[in-house]
């Protein structure tokens, strides 16, 4: 039985003893929101970063923040504490709560509250060093991606798919341009410019995602928030990933095709040790 220790609705407790009722909407309805934080040298990777996007999506979908950020923090802290390893990633969980099965908003619910903190393993060497595959499919989901809602059976499946076709990821496409991956953004890089699609309904707003644009202006790399074709996209020099937990991941086939020549690109390795560095800031 798991020691590990949880947050669950004000109580520090044992992962194995942490219940919620069946007639949370979390579980009937997938009603609810999460995060993923990423932390480096015990300590968590764009905190105030990622609280705007939990904020962000908790006022979408209209449930109030149980929470302030320094309690947030304080929970987050604890977990990490209490985790055996310097890197990890948390993951937070707010659902509306607990209510009679009816679709319309409850009144008088209280929200429940789940965090979780785990070691956070590095990616595994060959992946960075022979990058991975992924497959192009079209977007199901539903039209508000920017939301990070619990409710994840399109990407599910999704991702499925990829991996039946022996791909690691499934990058999508909306109305003939390329959106996001189904658990991660993307960018590309043409003539060396970095491209990535801008942040709107149709994608979640990456964390990760934001840093390396940052990263980029800060180091004069030219970046480009812009739409990107399916044309565009099969014909870029490079593809990379990004998630909290993925970091910065090269594509370098594409359904059935190479990306560029085959292997990682040269400015995804320049990027790709300019993230490393931003990491051991974070642990100095």
């Amino acid at each position: 039985m798991s020691s590990q220790l949880v947050y669950l609705n004000g109580e520090y407790l044992p992962l194995d003893q942490a219940k919620v009722s069946v007639l949370d909407r979390g579980f009937i309805f997938g009603d609810g929101v999460y995060e993923v934080i990423p932390a480096y040298g015990s300590k968590a990777l764009r905190f105030e970063h990622h609280m705007q996007r939990l904020q962000n999506s908790l006022d979408a979908v209209r449930i109030s923040n149980p929470l302030t950020n320094d309690q947030w923090l304080e929970i987050i802290n604890k977990l990490i504490a209490a985790t055996d390893s310097q890197d990890q990633y948390i993951y937070l969980h707010v659902t509306r709560g607990v209510a009679s099965r009816d679709h319309q908003f409850p009144e008088d619910t209280h929200p429940t509250v789940f965090v979780m903190s785990n070691v956070l393993n590095p990616v595994d060497s060959k992946l960075l060093e022979k990058g991975i595959s992924a497959v192009t499919l079209d977007d199901i989901r539903w039209q508000h991606c920017n939301i990070k809602a619990i409710a994840l059976l399109p990407n599910i499946l999704l991702r499925q798919q990829a991996v039946e076709n022996n791909a690691k990821e499934a990058i999508l496409i909306r109305d003939g341009h390329m959106t996001e991956g189904a658990a991660s953004n993307v960018f590309i890089v043409k003539d060396g410019v970095i491209k990535t699609p801008p942040k709107d309904n149709k994608l979640l707003p990456g964390i990760t995602r934001d840093l390396v644009v940052e990263l980029a202006h800060s180091h004069k790399i030219p970046v480009e928030e812009t739409t990107i074709t399916e044309d565009e996209f099969l014909d870029a020099d490079e593809i990379w990933l990004t998630s909290s937990t993925k970091e910065i991941l090269p594509v370098t086939r594409i359904n059935t095709q190479e990306v560029g020549n085959g292997k990682p690109g040269v400015v995804w390795k320049d990027m790709f040790q300019k993230y490393q560095d931003y990491k051991q800031s974070l642990r100095g």
